[in-house]
């Protein structure tokens, strides 16, 4: 990689409102509409960090335990934690603040990966991300054992390739 970027500097932050069209039938949050904020949030970051138009590649699990009611303010917070050749993942949180009720809570947090690519969309070479913070190099420790478990489950990478995960497990996988 030819450049090296700081990760506080792919940092973004979108804050939205949720309006009765973005709501289902129990006036919280659609969960699509959620996803879709948190695709745009975490583009922008991508984009931030690799200064290229950025395509989604995947998105981590993302379970909806908390529901975001009608009327709440909506926080996006996105960084990118490492990146690759070409590809990049980034973290997103998601806060929910009943601003009447003074209460903020912590409701969603994923990973989405991301690919910077040229003009023609091929994969396109992006800067090495440089974290700092114990937070931000706990991610990126962890980034390489999530990409290779995303690997894995898509079938683009043998399970006994993952020496991430192996090290994690203490597996010894035999043939």
């Amino acid at each position: 990689m030819a450049k090296k970027k700081f990760v506080k500097e792919s940092a973004t932050i979108m804050t939205e409102m949720v309006l009765p069209n973005d709501t289902n039938t129990l006036n919280n949050l659609m969960g699509g509409r959620l996803m879709h904020w948190m695709d745009v949030v975490a583009a922008i970051a991508a984009q931030k960090h690799s200064n290229r138009i950025v395509v989604t590649a995947s998105a981590d699990s993302i379970s909806f335990k908390q529901p975001i009611a009608l009327g709440n303010v909506v926080t996006l917070q996105a960084k990118v934690t490492r990146a690759f050749n070409s590809s990049m993942e980034v973290f997103i949180e998601v806060t929910s603040e009943d601003i009447p009720a003074s209460k903020k809570t912590i409701t969603h947090r994923a990973f989405f990966t991301f690919v910077a690519v040229d003009q023609n969309g091929k994969p396109i070479e992006i800067p090495e991300a440089v974290p700092e913070t114990e937070e931000e190099k706990e991610l990126y420790d962890g980034a390489l054992r999530r990409r290779q478990l995303r690997l894995v489950l898509a079938k683009r990478m043998k399970p006994e390739d993952a020496v991430e995960l192996k090290s994690i497990f203490n597996l010894e996988i035999t043939k």
